[in-house]
């Protein structure tokens, strides 16, 4: 009887344990448009989902198109990822993406312009290094959103 009882309680302290630890991203969905020849875009993907994301990957071969129908064409990166309505674009790390989620400000997304290489799928990270921009609504500029 002791044993039962010290095993439910090690399960009731990881289980806790896992929740406190932000296990909710788990159960995160996020959609990536990308090109299906970009070694890239496949890295990102990956780094998404190590990191706790489910990712659905859509090879798409008019990126334009993309950039277009989700208004990043001025902050564009190789790939377009949404999650829970906002537009993600680029190479932004996880840090990025669940600050937007936690603080929901009303900003169409954010993005990481061009192919830094010091972000999530371009190499080694560099803490601090790496300018995050908020997708400007149309007729604004781009502005910080954070520094990774």
């Amino acid at each position: 009887m002791k044993i039962i009882n010290l095993v439910l309680s090690l399960i009731i302290a990881v289980t806790g344990a896992l929740v406190g630890m932000g296990v909710a991203y788990a159960a995160t969905a996020v959609t990536v448009y990308k090109s299906p020849a970009c070694g890239c875009c496949e890295k990102y993907v990956g780094y998404l989902r190590e990191n706790g994301f489910a990712v659905k990957a859509v090879n798409e071969s008019n990126m334009d198109a993309i950039k277009k129908r989700y208004r990043v064409s001025h902050v564009a990166s190789c790939h377009t990822a949404l999650v829970n309505g906002y537009v993600i674009e680029g190479h932004v790390p996880v840090s990025a993406i669940r600050k937007l989620l936690k603080e929901k400000p009303a900003i169409p997304g954010i993005s990481a312009p061009g192919m830094p290489m010091n972000s999530p799928g371009m190499g080694e990270m560099k803490k601090g290094t790496l300018t995050i921009y908020a997708v400007p609504k149309d007729g604004e500029k781009p502005h910080v959103f954070s520094i990774e």
